[in-house]
């Protein structure tokens, strides 16, 4: 299972955050809006990385909860069996997503890259549409009634406050 989970995040969330974020750092240098290296001394330093922390510290929680609880992976090639909701997953329905939002803020902060942002923005985007057309009606048909009762009941992208008891809707409640 762990090098299952090691392939799906190297492929996944080390794409999105490592590889297009760097590319696009080296392919925009020189030019007028290329970022640079903020320093220290700088805000926009500490905030994006203090967002790289909370979005790592995300990644890896709810990635371990796919492996435990869902006896899966992120990867679409290699879902989870069960339906995860604990943790996180019973305030936000796509925190895996979030955790990657927070890292790639981080990344544009740290690194004053407009672009960066942009390939943020665009990484929000294209998931959204994905999530509509895709994945949702995926797992409604993997899950049934019980993902339709999670979906009812916890946001897509911005969290509820307090935790979904999944006991509500007569399901198992999994703290």
């Amino acid at each position: 299972m762990m090098w299952r989970m090691v392939k799906a995040v190297l492929i996944l969330p080390c794409t999105a955050v490592v590889l297009v974020p760097g590319g696009i750092y080296w392919a925009t240098a020189g030019l007028t809006y290329a970022g640079r290296l903020s320093s220290s001394g700088q805000i926009q330093f500490w905030v994006g990385l203090a967002a790289m922390g909370v979005g790592l510290a995300l990644g890896f929680w709810t990635a371990s909860l796919f492996v435990r609880v869902g006896q899966g992976t992120p990867a679409p090639w290699d879902p989870p069996k069960n339906l995860v909701v604990r943790g996180p997953y019973r305030h936000v329905r796509n925190p895996m997503i979030s955790s990657v939002l927070f890292m790639l803020l981080g990344e544009a902060l740290i690194f004053q890259s407009w672009p960066i942002g942009g390939w943020g923005l665009f990484f929000f985007a294209v998931n959204f549409v994905y999530f509509l057309l895709s994945e949702e009606k995926a797992l409604e048909r993997r899950f049934g009634d019980e993902y339709v009762a999670y979906k009812a009941n916890v946001p897509r992208w911005l969290p509820r406050l307090n935790p979904w008891p999944r006991s509500e809707q007569g399901g198992r409640s999994d703290g």
